[in-house]
């Protein structure tokens, strides 16, 4: 997460100024010669726990460590709703089709400036990973591990709801985490 030094408008050096907001005085980057303000609000971030044949997929990206599987993410775009980004980021990394999407829940991701929105996928058609992703792996509920951050907290709810009592694991913080990384067990 970057954070502005200039203005976009006007290409003034920004400034940290406080100014009156609905909720009280706010300290925001602001321009001080043309008023323009970095709001910095949450990103959407989608994410699937995509039910293939019976099981989970969890695929590994290649700037992960060796045994880090996680949920399908990626950034919802512009004039897309998040049931056809999720939709799209599951066929763009996986080659699957989407059959159903149910909302899981939406989480926040504070440390990534993100907000996750999660649905559970039914999907089918062949796995082809993207250039992004090495690796997959299918687990039935039971094998499944929670990780304690972002998307980890959605697969845990998930598997409440089919009466599993989801398992967390130890995970030590990487510098800069993904909010879907887990450990495969």
């Amino acid at each position: 997460m970057s954070e502005h030094k200039f203005c976009p408008a006007c290409a003034t050096l920004l400034a940290r100024i406080e100014l009156a907001e609905d909720g009280g005085p706010k300290s925001r980057l602001r321009c001080p010669s043309c008023g323009w303000t970095h709001w910095n609000n949450p990103t959407p971030v989608l994410a699937a726990i995509i039910e293939y044949r019976g099981e989970v997929l969890l695929a590994r990206n290649a700037a992960w460590p060796h045994k880090m599987y996680a949920l399908i993410t990626g950034f919802m775009e512009a004039g897309e709703t998040p049931q056809e980004g999720i939709a799209r980021e599951i066929k763009e990394e996986t080659n699957l089709d989407a059959s159903a999407l149910n909302l899981v829940g939406v989480y926040d991701f504070q440390r990534m400036n993100q907000v996750i929105i999660a649905y559970h996928a039914v999907a089918d058609g062949e796995v082809r990973l993207s250039p992004e992703l090495v690796d997959y792996r299918l687990y039935e509920l039971a094998a499944l591990k929670c990780w304690p951050a972002g998307t980890g907290y959605a697969l845990a709810d998930w598997l409440r709801a089919r009466g599993h009592e989801p398992q967390f694991m130890d995970w030590p913080r990487p510098a800069n985490p993904s909010p879907d990384a887990a450990t495969a067990s």
